[in-house]
């Protein structure tokens, strides 16, 4: 059940690609995550109009999902100092459903239609 008053709004997906584990182990703890600038306008909007986000945890070059998350809020103006990266912007919360390793293989039937149907990795 979606926790949002949103109850007709579509659900969105996106994969949150990590450059190391250390983030996703931060966020697995913590329930925040924070990601670029130029993510967090498409991830508000989605927030804002869909019943539920569902974001993917992957590490890149780890060939594993690392579990995946509900966005439990819109993505605000304040930072983290956890990140250890100046890069990224405001933090949010997620609320985890799955923590563990995934391999993509058990996943490799899942294509992408707005990704000219490339698997989904």
């Amino acid at each position: 059940k979606s926790p949002s008053p949103r109850q007709n709004m579509p659900v969105r997906y996106f994969i949150m690609k990590s450059s190391n584990l250390q983030n996703i182990d931060i966020s697995q703890q913590k329930g925040i995550w924070s990601t670029t600038p130029s993510n967090e306008r498409k991830l508000n909007g989605a927030f804002w109009e869909s019943s539920v986000v569902y974001l993917i945890f992957s590490v890149q070059g780890s060939g594993c999902f690392q579990g995946f998350a509900r966005m439990g809020s819109a993505i605000g103006c304040e930072k983290s100092q956890d990140w250890g990266s100046a890069g990224f912007g405001g933090v949010f919360k997620v609320d985890w459903i799955r923590k563990e390793s995934i391999p993509f293989q058990f996943a490799q039937h899942l294509l992408n239609p707005w990704n000219d149907s490339k698997k989904v990795q």
